[in-house]
């Protein structure tokens, strides 16, 4: 008994059914691939991501306010945290990187709630303190509340170069996400806290 001849319309449509697979599958192949190579895409990202990651809140890193209350990393909103951290002294370079810094929240416009400055260190000697605030220019958006890192638990971030300032991003839960170390593009900056302060 002689085997059935395939259809040719048959087998062309198999073809086509394999070849929609591949174009599908093709993609996910490659990004397994790429994965199990240890590859990652790297993103756009300005800041350091904090390797390994840390939980502040976890920690319990305390900050003490200058008024005597403690930070809470966790407020009662979700709200975002950046900690400007500045070196030995703070003078002129120190004060053009801290209101770069506050223009980058002021650059958030409705979102600027979403977004606490925090400062450690020293101050820049002029500008305007009340309460456990430093307000840059006229502007009360662009302040800071001021504290002290009261066991050095964060003393990696600070930089040891005078009349410089770092910046660490804080999560809404503790979780610290990016840093920026002293000399940092505050333009970058601002990139960055506009895709992830939505």
């Amino acid at each position: 008994m002689n085997a059935p001849v395939p259809d040719p319309a048959l087998r062309k449509g198999r073809l086509k059914l394999l070849l929609i697979a591949a174009v599908f599958a093709a993609p996910m192949i490659a990004a397994g691939l790429l994965t199990l190579s240890g590859w990652q895409p790297e993103g756009k990202a300005h800041g350091q991501p904090v390797v390994p990651q840390r939980n502040l809140l976890d920690e319990q890193v305390r900050v003490t306010l200058d008024d005597g209350t403690v930070y809470p990393w966790r407020d009662r909103q979700p709200r975002m945290t950046l900690v400007a951290f500045t070196g030995p002294t703070c003078a002129s370079r120190c004060l053009q990187q801290l209101s770069a810094i506050a223009k980058a929240r002021v650059m958030l416009n409705r979102n600027q709630p979403r977004l606490r400055l925090l400062l450690l260190g020293p101050t820049p000697p002029g500008q305007t303190v009340a309460g456990n605030r430093l307000t840059l220019g006229a502007n009360p958006d662009a302040s800071y509340l001021l504290g002290r890192d009261q066991a050095a638990r964060l003393a990696e971030f600070v930089p040891a170069t005078p009349d410089s300032v770092s910046a660490l991003l804080v999560e809404s839960n503790g979780t610290a996400l990016s840093f920026y170390p002293a000399g940092f593009d505050a333009a970058g900056l601002a990139q960055d806290l506009q895709k992830v302060i939505r």
